[in-house]
């Protein structure tokens, strides 16, 4: 019963962040008036993926921090939540979308590393990374080329 009531808190986390962050920090005007590199997905794609892949991290992150014994990974599942939800406020609030890159970057790598330190003690934890580290790529390279084409 305690282990359900974790899993509802960090879905909580990731999905009520989620959904606050991005209240917060819409897909305004100003991104409206931006040149869209070719490849850039329709705007209601995000509000698809974005849900499943929080619910992915979510269970990934109950996972290793309700786990027995020495799973590693909890401090780098809490970095990435952070660059994750800090990302919607330098990009679309701050508008600097150079700087948006390097945290993007940065939480890409942070996502990696989650995946390498926990593949051999919670590979449940470190598959339910893999599609938001693949949607992490995917969106380092779009917020480059926004940046190239703005």
């Amino acid at each position: 019963m305690a282990r359900t009531l974790i899993l509802l808190v960090f879905l909580a986390i990731t999905l009520g962040g989620g959904a606050l962050v991005g209240m917060n920090f819409p897909a305004d005007a100003w991104y409206d008036s931006l040149n869209k590199p070719f490849y850039s997905p329709p705007n209601w794609l995000f509000g698809v993926v974005w849900p499943v892949l929080y619910v992915l991290i979510a269970i990934a992150g109950w996972r290793v921090f309700t786990s027995e014994g020495d799973v590693p990974g909890w401090g780098l599942w809490v970095v990435q939540m952070i660059g994750n939800f800090a990302w919607p406020a330098l990009f679309f609030g701050a508008q600097m979308i150079g700087w948006a890159i390097w945290l993007i970057l940065g939480t890409l790598a942070v996502s990696l590393t989650f995946i390498a330190v926990t593949w051999e003690h919670d590979r449940i934890a470190a598959l339910c990374f893999w599609p938001y580290a693949l949607w992490l790529g995917f969106a380092s390279l779009l917020n480059i080329g926004f940046w190239v084409v703005n």
